[in-house]
């Protein structure tokens, strides 16, 4: 059983609103740096801790490798001595809080990989001690609060409540989003107990601008689930859209406009060439997953799933249609495949649509490069290509080009008209209907 660890003087596991105790992060990702970065901002003392020792000596070299957070914020708040970063997780017995902000990803048989979790917990757990606040960020199940971490964290002899309080408050990070960052959208605090919430919500209060306490844990891992199930499934009802209109010989951008003209009762989503990044993939089948569980079929998230997860093939079929009207196989052509992030302006290629296009493509026997300010460099399974040029010259001698991420680096009216065969996905080319030679849409 492992022992407890206790701080000489710690009487109160309840965090006082006037300090700012000293707070660990674990996971120095897209969610775990711009948080420890608040955390820093505010005043408080912050260590973040990783197994990936590049992050970890990339901040202790004052460099960010997270676009939305300036390396010269990492310097200012290093040099400061509130921003540092180890791979010891010793260092878990020196602070006040401690975050988990580590991935969550989904097995090949679409349930949760919860290993991230509980590897940072069995490091929680070897240095827990009296008057510690533990938070899980992590995208997760609802229960894995209650019923993975806290029996963990009770093994050693300490009451949750009492000894340690112990929440969940679900990360909401958009990468790129120059609006919305990690202080200014609301935090949701969920608590195992209500004097877990209250001591978490004191945490939150000084680096972030507005809480929403909630009555559980369970409540705060379902809100997150929610959230992105919600856009998943809307997702879903354009995509499905986009295949009907295709076969109607109907503009499916033109109808979305029309629709998006009520004022009220219709909220506009896109299609696209597929869904991407860490959460709206992933997330659904975290809840329904759960639900299963549970006794209960969610069958409208599984059909969402369904239909977002069919995107890519039809973009395959659009662009071999395309090539086909040109008298050309794809086997052979040259196509070129503009953007392989999973969103625009971001540099991350987590379950981007891209990369089942490109594998796709490459099967058939197509010659792929590509070109994404954000990835210099690309490796797929040993195929390994760098961005390419996208001059005039270049452009005109690719068979197709087929846009899947629509960065704003991008400027249309110089890349349009060199592209013997344009394939849009993403309505860039509105109102710019002539320009490229030939023109398929989604």
């Amino acid at each position: 059983m492992p022992s407890v660890q206790e701080r000489p003087g710690a009487e109160s596991a309840v965090i006082n609103q006037t300090d700012r105790p000293s707070v660990a992060v674990i996971g120095l990702g897209y969610v775990g740096l711009p948080l420890a970065v608040e955390f820093a901002e505010a005043g408080h003392s912050v260590i973040g801790l990783d197994v990936d020792d590049r992050k970890v000596n990339s901040i202790n070299d004052r460099q960010s490798y997270i676009p939305d957070v300036p390396s010269e914020e990492i310097a200012s708040l290093a040099e400061a001595g509130r921003l540092s970063a180890s791979t010891d997780f010793s260092r878990l017995a020196d602070v006040d809080a401690i975050i988990i902000a580590v991935p969550t990803p989904l097995r090949k048989t679409k349930d949760p990989d919860v290993s991230y979790i509980v590897a940072a917990a069995e490091q929680i757990q070897k240095y827990l001690r009296k008057g510690q606040t533990i938070v899980l960020e992590s995208t997760t199940y609802p229960g894995t609060t209650e019923e993975l971490l806290l029996p963990m964290f009770e093994e050693g002899g300490l009451k949750v409540g009492e000894d340690f309080h112990l929440a969940f408050s679900p990360e909401r990070v958009d990468p790129g989003n120059k609006s919305y960052a990690t202080r200014n959208i609301t935090k949701i605090v969920g608590g195992v107990t209500p004097a877990c919430t209250e001591s978490v919500v004191k945490l939150y209060s000084g680096a972030i601008e507005n809480i929403h306490a909630v009555s559980s844990a369970r409540v705060a891992e379902t809100a997150k689930l929610l959230e992105n199930t919600f856009r998943a499934v809307n997702i879903g009802l354009v995509n499905e859209l986009a295949l009907m209109c295709h076969y109607l010989d109907v503009d499916v951008w033109e109808v979305i406009d029309a629709a998006a003209t009520k004022p009220f009762g219709f909220m506009k989503h896109t299609p696209g060439p597929g869904i991407g990044g860490h959460c709206i993939p992933l997330d659904p089948f975290y809840l329904s997953w759960k639900a299963r569980l549970a006794g209960f079929d969610p069958k409208f998230i599984a059909l969402a799933g369904e239909v977002n997860s069919r995107m890519p093939e039809h973009v395959t079929r659009l662009l071999a249609d395309g090539l086909n009207d040109d008298g050309k196989a794809v086997h052979g052509s040259r196509i070129l495949v503009l953007g392989v992030a999973y969103k625009k302006n971001v540099g991350d290629m987590r379950e981007s649509p891209a990369i089942e296009i490109i594998q796709s493509l490459r099967a058939k026997g197509a010659r792929i490069a590509y070109n994404d300010p954000y990835v210099p460099v690309m490796d797929l399974d040993g195929w390994r290509a760098e961005s390419a040029p996208m001059d005039a010259e270049s452009l005109a001698s690719y068979d197709a080009v087929l846009l899947i991420t629509d960065h704003s680096d991008y400027k249309w009216d110089d890349i349009l008209p060199h592209a013997r065969l344009f394939v849009d996905t993403r309505n860039v080319t509105r109102g710019k209907e002539d320009l490229p030679k030939r023109l398929v849409k989604l």
